[in-house]
C-alpha cells in the first residue's frame, strides 16, 4: 500500500534529487506546495511527487530553464504529461534494446 505523505528525505531518495533542490523548487514553482505540520516539516503527497517529476522532465530531459519550465507548467498540463509518458516509454525501450544487444554480443 502506498503512503499518503512522504518526508522530504524519502522524496529526495526516491527521485535522486537533493533536499535543497526540492526546497528551492518549492519557492520557484507555485504548483509545488507540500503540506507542513506545526513544526514546519514538509510532507509531500503523490500529486506533489508527480509535479516534481514533471519539473525534472522539463528541466533535465527537455533542457528548459526554470523560467521555461514555469511557463510550460502554467500552460496545458496534459501536454507535459503526455510528453513525459512518451519520453519514459522511449527510455525503457532504449534500455531493453541495449539489453538485447548485450545478450547478442553486438
Amino acid at each position: 500500500m502506498d503512503k499518503i505523505y512522504y518526508s522530504i528525505s524519502e522524496v529526495s531518495e526516491m527521485l535522486q534529487l537533493s533536499q535543497s533542490n526540492l526546497r528551492f523548487w518549492e519557492k520557484e514553482f507555485k504548483q509545488l506546495k507540500p503540506q507542513r505540520n506545526n513544526k514546519g516539516t514538509r510532507f509531500y503527497s503523490n500529486d506533489d511527487i508527480a509535479t516534481i517529476k514533471k519539473i525534472m522532465f522539463l528541466v533535465e530531459d527537455q533542457k528548459l530553464t526554470l523560467d521555461g519550465a514555469k511557463k510550460r507548467l502554467g500552460q496545458r498540463r496534459d501536454a507535459v504529461e503526455k510528453q513525459q509518458i512518451i519520453s519514459e516509454k522511449l527510455k525503457n525501450i532504449r534500455e531493453e534494446l541495449k539489453g538485447i544487444a548485450k545478450a547478442l554480443d553486438i
